[in-house]
Formats: C-alpha cells, sequence, structure tokens
C-alpha cells in the first residue's frame, strides 16, 4: 500500500476538492522531455501523475496515446528506462505520488516481483495495469503489498455489481472507474458517471477516480463533483502534440493549471 497515494487523495479531499491525475507517456514526445514533463505536471497542479509504460499492443488506448505509445516504442523506451525515469524525477525534486500505467507483458518480460521491488525503489508508487483482472494478479499484488507500492484495480460500466464488490477487495489506494466502455480518448464522460460512481462507492470507502472521456475544464469540475479523483490524459497527450517539443512542458503545465481552476486562483 501506498502512503503516499492515500495521504495525497485524503489531502485533496480535506481541500474540498477532488484529486487531479494526470497522466503522460513515458519517451513522448521524447525521451529527454518526460522528466521536465513530471516536474510540470506538478508544477501545473497535478496531484498524482500516472506514467505510461510503451507496450507494443495497446488494446485500451485510443488513437492519441497509441501516437504516442508508438513514438515511445520507436525511441526504445522499456521498462528499465521507465524507472531511470522515476529516478531522475524524483533526484530532482519530484513530491507527488506516481503511477505506473500500462499492460501486462512488459512486468512479465521484466518479471513481476522484480519489476515491483524496483519500482518502489525507484520511487513509483503503484501500478495500473489494464489487461491484468485482480483475481489473476496474485503473484503480482503480493509483490506489490510485500514493496509497499499499490495494485490499482480498473471497474467499467460492464463490471456487474457482484464483482465490484471483489474488484474493491483487492484496492489498497484508490479505485480506478472507467467512465466509458471504449478507449482512451473517445467519448465524452456521460452523465450518468455518478451513478456508476455511487454504485462502486456500495463496495468501498476508498477514493474512486474517473477516467476516459476527461478532457475540458467543465468535464473535470462534472466529475469532481462525484468522485474523489478526475483521470485525464490524452488530452494531456495532445497539448504535448500542439506545438514544439521545447514548449511542451509549459503546454501541459499550462493546461493543467487552466482545468483545474490554478491559474484563475493564482491570477
Amino acid at each position: 500500500m501506498s502512503e503516499r497515494l492515500r495521504a495525497r487523495f485524503a489531502q485533496a479531499n480535506g481541500e474540498g476538492r477532488a484529486a487531479f491525475v494526470g497522466y503522460v507517456m513515458a519517451g513522448f514526445p521524447e525521451p529527454e522531455q518526460t522528466v521536465p514533463l513530471l516536474l510540470g505536471l506538478e508544477a501545473g497542479g497535478t496531484d498524482v501523475i500516472e506514467l505510461g509504460v510503451p507496450f507494443t499492443d495497446p488494446l485500451a488506448d485510443g488513437a492519441t496515446i497509441q501516437r504516442a505509445n508508438e513514438v515511445a516504442v520507436a525511441a526504445g523506451v522499456t521498462f528499465t528506462d521507465c524507472l531511470a525515469m522515476v529516478r531522475e524525477a524524483r533526484s530532482q525534486g519530484l513530491a507527488v505520488p506516481l503511477v505506473l500505467m500500462g499492460y501486462d507483458n512488459p512486468l512479465l518480460a521484466y518479471g513481476e516481483e522484480r519489476a515491483a521491488a524496483d519500482a518502489a525503489a525507484a520511487g513509483a508508487d503503484g501500478f495500473i495495469v489494464v489487461d491484468l483482472p485482480p483475481d489473476e494478479a496474485g503473484t503480482f499484488r503480493e509483490a506489490c503489498a510485500a514493496n509497499g507500492v499499490s495494485f490499482v484495480p480498473l471497474v467499467a460500466p460492464t463490471t456487474a455489481e457482484e464483482r465490484m464488490g471483489e474488484v474493491a477487495a483487492v484496492a489498497d489506494s484508490f479505485i480506478y472507474c472507467v467512465s466509458v466502455t471504449g478507449t482512451t480518448g473517445g467519448a465524452e464522460v456521460p452523465p450518468e458517471v455518478g451513478d456508476l460512481v455511487s454504485t462502486i462507492r456500495r463496495h468501498t470507502e476508498l477514493p474512486i477516480a474517473v477516467g476516459f472521456g476527461v478532457s475540458t475544464e467543465e468535464q473535470v469540475a462534472r466529475v469532481g463533483k462525484v468522485a474523489e479523483g478526475v483521470i485525464v490524459g490524452s488530452a494531456i497527450i495532445a497539448a504535448i502534440e500542439g506545438g514544439s517539443v521545447e514548449g511542451c512542458v509549459d503546454r501541459v503545465r499550462s493546461y493543467v493549471e487552466r482545468v483545474t481552476g490554478r491559474s484563475e486562483a493564482g491570477a
């Protein structure tokens, strides 16, 4: 269990707001930009960072994140490189919790127990593994627990309610609520997402963070009224793509400041 993750959600709750969770792909747009982007996310007001681990077959991701993934794969970025980026970001002062997000194959290739231990040593706080159901993740979940990092399960609109209880039982920091069926960056978060969050909440007291289909300031605010966390990925990748490589950190920081309302608060 990551105490840093739990503390960050508790801090946001104490401030009367949802935690903002921001995603970037390791190695995109260039490997050298990843650490500055992590620090830029934090500077803009991101509470929790998801760092994407490149994979050759990212089936759960939409076109925007797939493009970023392809760039990172072409650059040769590996799980080992991701850990090095986390270590470097921590050495440069990154303080917010960071969760590694991706697919199971890179972890299997690296070794699940070794992956959990090395991630903890690098300064990561947990894993989101989109194609690893909790009931098939026994060995990996045990390795995460042994090393003080969190295994963050996902719940989707298609998850039966009896199954939600089983999924919630393995969580120890927060639960990732997928707001829509399909891939990232697709349909907008639906109005009935509050009903889905309420159903999940019947099975857990842990924070629930909603992702998929969230991009605008209005959507962030709306989701933040019904959930303890708001997850944005594709819109951050789009901000990175929206101009020169040299300006990507400033664009990401500005985007986060805008959608979280930090820019208005500091005006």
